[in-house]
Parts: structure tokens; C-alpha cells; sequence
């Protein structure tokens, strides 16, 4: 997925371009992602708030998809259903990830993901027949670990999930030591990038994450805003630069979410989310 600047494209845009992406923050389609630890609580009283099944707010403050945690190791998330129907409700792109842990069998892990899909979406009255697959990587995994999971994840769909990453230095050592073979195998995955603020010493840009893997030169989503747990309560933590200057909660919403960006158009968006999505 490379792109190129055009010296047709406004000014305005050239910086983005070369920094962010090919849009601007204000043009980024946005994704939601939520676990079993959402919503978070509601810190301004006058303004909207969600639920796993009443989704209304994340549609009106703009919101296409939602990519909700299906499991963790061997632990099942127990909102993930109630995640995909409300989605599903709201006409929302549905998406899932799963946390592959370094300590458990990545086969085990994919399995995990698969069968826990099939059973939500024979029990539910979900109507989307497809829904995109995210590996989500803890900072520990080994690349053969990935490699493993995301082969096994194919084996059983046909898809080729997303893969996510932290900013993480560990995992980026990792990466960079990679064989050529599995560099080239990672490459078939879009990268799901995090970066919360642009005040690292050496990765103050998505640019210059996607740079610092060694593995891609592009990335798909970028994840600008998280919510860490502090002294009992959650801490929203959102990017503040350039063109990518996001505001601290979401549109109307009252209370911290975790928020991404898709590197394209609305239309380029759909394509992307179909392309990794799995008819289940």
C-alpha cells in the first residue's frame, strides 16, 4: 500500500503527506477500539456516553468502525458479542483483534480467535457477513511467534489479518533482526500503528515509526489516542501535531476512548476493511 505526494495536492497537504499520511487528521476516516475494560467511565457529565449496546454516540461523533477484543492469551472477552451486535446496529465496519501473549501457544491462540468468531456469529443476529481480523502483538513476542500466528489465522480463513503494534522498543529490536523470509511474509500484513504523542526522541512521526520497524514502509490505521489506568482513574492520551492536532475525547463523548485513523479516503477504507475482512 505506498503512496506518493503530488505537487497538484495543496500545500497544506504536503506536510501531511510527507509526516502523517495521505490525509489530514480532519480527512482521516475514524475507527474506535474497545475490550471488555470499555466504555470507560464518564468524566464530563454533559456530554454523550456509550455502551457495548447503545453505540448511538460513537455514530453521531463520527465513528465508521469499531474493532473490538476478542481474547487474550487464553481469555475470552466477555463484551466482545455485545461489542459486534451494537456495531452491527449502527451499520459500522466491524472489526476484531486478538492479544497474542508470548507465554501460550500462538497456534492455540489462533484457534482461540476463530472458533470464539464462528460462535458469536452463530449465535447472534448479527447481519454483516464479514468481519476484518487484527493480531495485536504483546511487546514479548518473538517474530517467529507472529509469523506462526498469523499463518495459522490464514490457514483457517483465507485472510490476512492486520497486524498491531506498540510503540515499543523491544518488539522493534525484534523486527528489525527478522530474517529476510519472515520481513517479507510480515510485509503482507498492513501495519496498525500506535503513537500517542509526538514527543519521542526518535519516533515523533507515524513516518518515522513505520521507518524504525524495518519490516514496512507504510501504514494502514494509526492509533493517535489511548486510555491509561492512573491513580483509579483513566487518562486519555491523544497526538498533538501538524495536521494531526486530535482533541483529547471524542466528538460529543464524555467519557476517554481510543481512537485511529485510517490512512486514505472513505472509499479506500472500505476497500482495505474488505480486503482483511473474513466471511464468517
Amino acid at each position: 500500500m505506498r503512496f506518493f505526494c503530488l505537487l497538484l495536492i495543496p500545500i497544506s497537504l504536503l506536510a501531511s503527506c510527507s509526516q502523517y499520511g495521505k490525509v489530514s487528521f480532519a480527512e482521516s476516516p475514524q475507527v474506535i477500539n474497545v475490550s471488555e475494560y470499555d466504555p470507560k467511565e464518564q468524566q464530563l457529565p454533559s456530554k454523550a456516553r456509550f455502551t457495548p449496546l447503545n453505540q448511538t454516540a460513537l455514530k453521531k461523533s463520527g465513528a465508521l468502525g469499531l474493532i473490538a477484543r476478542c481474547g487474550k492469551g487464553t481469555h475470552i472477552d466477555t463484551k466482545c458479542a455485545q461489542f459486534l451486535q451494537g456495531a452491527d446496529q449502527q451499520n459500522f465496519l466491524l472489526g476484531t483483534y486478538y492479544f497474542v501473549l508470548p507465554n501460550t501457544s500462538a497456534t492455540s491462540q489462533a484457534r482461540n480467535y476463530i472458533s470464539r468468531l464462528r460462535n458469536i456469529k452463530s449465535s447472534s443476529s448479527i447481519r454483516s457477513s464479514k468481519v476484518l481480523l487484527v493480531a495485536d502483538f504483546d511487546t514479548k513476542c518473538s517474530v517467529s511467534k507472529m509469523v506462526t500466528f498469523l499463518s495459522e489465522v490464514y490457514r483457517l480463513t483465507g485472510v490476512r489479518p492486520v497486524v498491531y503494534l506498540e510503540n515499543s522498543d523491544t518488539i522493534r529490536a525484534n523486527l528489525n533482526n527478522a530474517s529476510r523470509q519472515h520481513k517479507a511474509f510480515l510485509r503482507k500484513h498492513p501495519y496498525w500503528l500506535a503513537l500517542y504523542s509526538n514527543k519521542h526522541a526518535a519516533f515523533k512521526t507515524p513516518k518515522e515509526l513505520v521507518q524504525g520497524s524495518g519490516v514496512w514502509d507504510t501504514w494502514a490505521m494509526w492509533q493517535y489516542a489511548g486510555v491509561w489506568w492512573k491513580n483509579g482513574r483513566s487518562v486519555p492520551h491523544h497526538y498533538q501535531g501538524g495536521n494531526w492536532r486530535t482533541p483529547r475525547y471524542f466528538g460529543n463523548l464524555g467519557q476517554p476512548s481510543e481512537r485511529n485513523g485510517f490512512n486514505g479516503s472513505k472509499a479506500e477504507l472500505l476497500k482495505f476493511w474488505d480486503a482483511h475482512s473474513w466471511n464468517w
